[in-house]
């Protein structure tokens, strides 16, 4: 048997905002939608590539929820960028919120930064290659 891993599901207040934000800042592109008017929500998967072979991210909207407490368990998604200067920089002039400035991570080598999305999830930025 082999196993492996499909999506990560976010919970989001404005589903357009956060598909604008996913595709304008992380250059993810919208993959599929789901409206469920009968259940009262929307499903959008975004990612890099075909969601037979790559992981995704799902944004689910339900209907007239615009906040949701973040709780202590979730820790953050992580995206690979090729400069985390150049980027954090791009991102800064676009009003994005860097919550953790670009660097080594502690006590290592390698570069990374923290970003939030607009409902406050956490985003690391790890410098690859």
């Amino acid at each position: 048997m082999s196993f492996r891993y499909l999506h990560t599901m976010l919970r989001v207040g404005d589903l357009q905002r956060s598909v604008e934000f996913y595709t304008k800042h992380l250059g993810m592109r919208e993959l599929r939608r789901n409206d469920v008017p009968d259940g009262k929500y929307t499903l959008v998967f975004l990612g890099y590539g075909d969601e037979s072979k790559e992981t995704v991210l799902e944004l689910t909207y339900n209907y007239g929820v615009e906040k949701y407490e973040m709780g202590g368990a979730f820790g953050h998604l992580a995206i690979g960028v090729p400069d985390i200067y150049a980027t954090c920089e791009k991102m800064r002039a676009e009003g994005v919120k860097i919550s953790r400035e670009p660097g080594p991570v502690k006590f290592g080598t390698t570069l990374i930064a923290f970003i939030e999305d607009p409902d406050g999830y956490k985003i690391e930025l790890i410098q690859r290659g």
